[in-house]
């Protein structure tokens, strides 16, 4: 075993006396060394109740014959940093958190990992941190949120974190009051858990079940359900049995994991920031990922459920409805999935997914009955994006799904929200903002504030929004992020002016400024790279070093 390195010899004497120091015994130290990577913290609802799940993990591992290993690994809540200053720093994070873990298992000679964490940047900071160390290692997160409720006019409705963002535009176009926001807002998040729709975290846990990194129900099972206590338990007993066989995240995270993956993506219709953390995890798994190939994947893969923010339905329906393991199973009977895939249950996808079945078929739907023919998620090329960007097709009205109108251009993510919300975006705009990329950001903030600010103004059916930024999971709408190249790096999205022409085919998979290409070339010899925004600290560290969006904006 790895731990032998610390804990073996007569030359490691001075290191079981430090062991020695924190209480523990020979006896503990003759056994398997698990590390239990541990988010924790009081700034996020998903978060703040890992504390006792991390001790039922470690429960799970004394009961098997381990010796669990604690250490802490930083978050930070997208909803919190949200349209300021630290929404610069959450994408970066995900490399902070990767190495954070690495540094911890390698600096100790950890034998196994068990990576416990809920929200959007730390799941796939601690799948990336899984697949480069290559130790036996799963997922465990803290689950979902339970809806909260609105009653209005002795009706009630299901809402969530997105309710009340979208409220704010609903407020200053006078289609709500004040005092109707502060009832939304006292509602919308009743318990701990990350936010329950099919946000960016809950959708990298759903995934993280679909590829294999985690036990069935990590995904769905809410955060307050005994459930979840019992899936942690197991989760400490199974990384023993993973460590016995010698299974490691390399050995399930092949080309046809990543592509069960992004079949239960398009089922799901879950966040456009799996495209990054998806390509980022390949990359560390050593597995390239074509985005154009993902275009083929959604084209053959029928969209089953309508989540939250597309749809009615949250997290806690797809739970009781079967879950991952029931959509797996409906997509395999048309032959979406590979069945031969290992997984960290030490079994294959079809034994996983043998017993599962559809219990409610208005939450998941049949393959013969899908909402959409086509996945949740689309690739665009053209001029303005030569390496490709990515819509959530499934949360754009069909009146959107082909527009094309004159360009509303704003360098910075504050500039735009101002002049949404002041009402200067007139319907058939195409807002376009820039310089918000992996570099330019710094950061590549995710536009939840412009894209709900559009929709509560009642704009969603009128106005698209284009950005070398990205969106929050709880984005709807013509939201076309991910523009690469970026601004920053010269991208064409550096040269629209206020007033072209923009034409989105989403259907044809294209995205074009209607300007001559001798235009764009003069427009190109006259740009000048500005100054990054931040020139000191790790953001300007990360702006020197991180990769294009189109490549999963990893730092190299």
């Amino acid at each position: 075993m790895k731990s032998h390195t610390v804990t073996r010899g007569i030359e490691r004497a001075p290191h079981r006396s430090l062991f020695k120091a924190m209480g523990f015994t020979n006896e503990e130290l003759e056994r398997p060394l698990i590390g239990v990577a541990n988010s924790a913290n009081t700034f996020i609802p998903g978060h703040v109740h890992l504390n006792p799940l991390v001790d039922a993990v470690k429960a799970g591992i004394l009961s098997a014959g381990g010796t669990p290993l604690e250490f802490g690994v930083i978050g930070i809540c997208d909803g919190i940093a949200m349209n300021h200053e630290g929404m610069k720093y959450s994408l970066a994070s995900r490399e902070l958190i990767a190495d954070s873990v690495e540094v911890m298992a390698r600096a100790h000679a950890l034998d196994a990992l068990v990576l416990v964490a809920s929200c959007d940047k730390i799941v796939p900071g601690m799948m990336m941190a899984a697949a480069r160390l290559d130790l036996p290692a799963i997922l465990l997160s803290g689950g979902p949120m339970l809806t909260g409720t609105q009653i209005c006019n002795q009706t009630k409705r299901p809402i969530d974190l997105i309710t009340v963002f979208e409220s704010i535009g609903a407020v200053r176009s006078g289609r709500m009051t004040e005092a109707e926001l502060a009832s939304i807002e006292d509602a919308a998040c009743p318990t701990c858990g990350s936010c329950a729709g099919m946000f960016t975290a809950n959708s990298m846990n759903c995934l993280s079940e679909a590829i294999g990194l985690a036990l069935p129900g990590n995904g769905t099972v809410p955060a307050v359900m005994a459930e979840r206590m019992r899936l942690a338990k197991r989760t400490g007993r199974t990384i023993m049995n993973l460590l016995e066989k010698g299974i490691t995240p390399r050995s399930i995270l092949t080309p046809k994991a990543f592509e069960n993956a992004l079949r239960v993506d398009m089922a799901l219709g879950c966040s456009t920031n799996t495209v990054l953390h998806l390509t980022a995890l390949a990359n560390e798994a050593g597995v390239p990922i074509d985005l154009d190939a993902i275009n083929a994947i959604s084209r053959t893969t029928p969209h089953l459920c309508s989540l939250s923010p597309a749809g009615p339905h949250h997290l806690q329906d797809l739970n009781e409805a079967g879950g991952i393991m029931a959509v797996m199973h409906e997509l395999s009977r048309k032959g979406l999935i590979h069945l031969d895939c290992m997984t960290v249950s030490a079994q294959t996808v079809a034994e996983r997914i043998a017993a599962s079945t559809i219990r409610d078929p208005s939450v998941i739907r049949s393959v013969d009955a899908p909402y959409h023919e086509e996945g949740g998620l689309a690739i665009l090329f053209g001029n303005l994006a030569p390496e490709g960007c990515v819509v959530k097709q499934s949360a754009v009205l069909p009146e959107m799904m082909r527009h094309e109108g004159p360009a509303r251009v704003f360098d910075s993510e504050g500039e735009a929200c101002e002049a949404i919300l002041s009402g200067k975006i007139q319907p058939g705009d195409v807002v376009v903002i820039r310089y918000e990329g992996p570099m330019g950001g710094p950061g590549m903030q995710e536009m939840l504030s412009p894209t709900s600010a559009i929709v509560g103004m009642g704009l969603d059916s009128r106005v698209a929004l284009i950005t070398d930024g990205r969106f929050s999971g709880g984005s709807k709408g013509a939201a076309i992020g991910h523009v690469s190249p970026e601004a920053m790096q010269g991208g064409p999205i550096a040269f629209v002016r206020e007033g072209d022409r923009i034409r989105i085919d989403i259907p044809a998979k294209t995205l074009t400024l209607l300007v001559s290409e001798e235009e764009l070339a003069d427009r190109k010899a006259a740009w000048q790279q500005p100054e990054l925004r931040i020139r000191t600290g790790y953001l300007a560290r990360y702006a020197r070093s991180v990769a294009s969006a189109s490549r999963g904006a990893v730092v190299g």
